[in-house]
């Protein structure tokens, strides 16, 4: 692997503004964290490379299809061209899975993960930060897409958890009624085991 320097412009992430950036995530569906940590993506470097993850499974922690997904991305990234989104299936093999992500994403300035798993299979590829790194303190959002994915399964309280733009697509589409439909029950059991 070559070393690449960033370039000294100052980014909003406190960091020195980079060339290109990459990360890999489900954005199952896209919510208000995950809102941050896109924009972010973009506003730190030239170029954000923005996986979606799981592409090839449909389960109650991926229920929304390749376009939806990046339907939703677009709709938080809109005015935002320094990205390109790439499907990512999963492989059940670590290191097939790691020379398929370095082989599509190609040199990049910074990975950001936060999957203990990702950073072990890519620490000797690029150089790691976890997301919370690039947004500062006080712009932080705690919310996972398990909480909103709980949350579409009760019915209620999931919209306040995901970007207005977002939530009106999924309710647009009946999307939220699907995942009831199809994961409901099951997120609710998961749910009732965890509390």
């Amino acid at each position: 692997m070559q070393d690449r320097q960033p370039s000294q412009r100052q980014s909003p992430c406190g960091t020195a503004h980079l060339g290109r950036i990459g990360m890999v995530a489900r954005w199952q569906p896209v919510h208000n964290g995950h809102a941050c940590v896109l924009r972010a993506l973009c506003d730190c470097a030239d170029r954000a490379i923005i996986g979606i993850g799981s592409t090839n499974r449909h389960t109650m922690r991926n229920p929304f299809s390749l376009s939806e997904t990046a339907d939703m991305i677009q709709l938080v990234l809109a005015g935002r061209e320094n990205y390109r989104l790439l499907p990512i299936p999963d492989l059940d093999d670590g290191p097939r899975w790691r020379a398929m992500v370095v082989e599509m994403f190609g040199p990049l300035d910074l990975f950001v993960t936060a999957n203990p798993y990702v950073w072990s299979l890519l620490a000797a590829e690029y150089p790691l930060v976890r997301p919370v790194e690039l947004i500062p303190a006080n712009a932080r959002v705690a919310v996972d897409g398990t909480m909103v994915r709980r949350a579409m399964a009760r019915g209620d309280g999931w919209r306040a958890l995901v970007p207005g733009e977002v939530a009106d697509y999924i309710t647009g589409r009946q999307l939220d009624e699907r995942f009831r439909r199809e994961f409901g029950l099951q997120a609710l059991a998961m749910d009732a085991i965890i509390q």
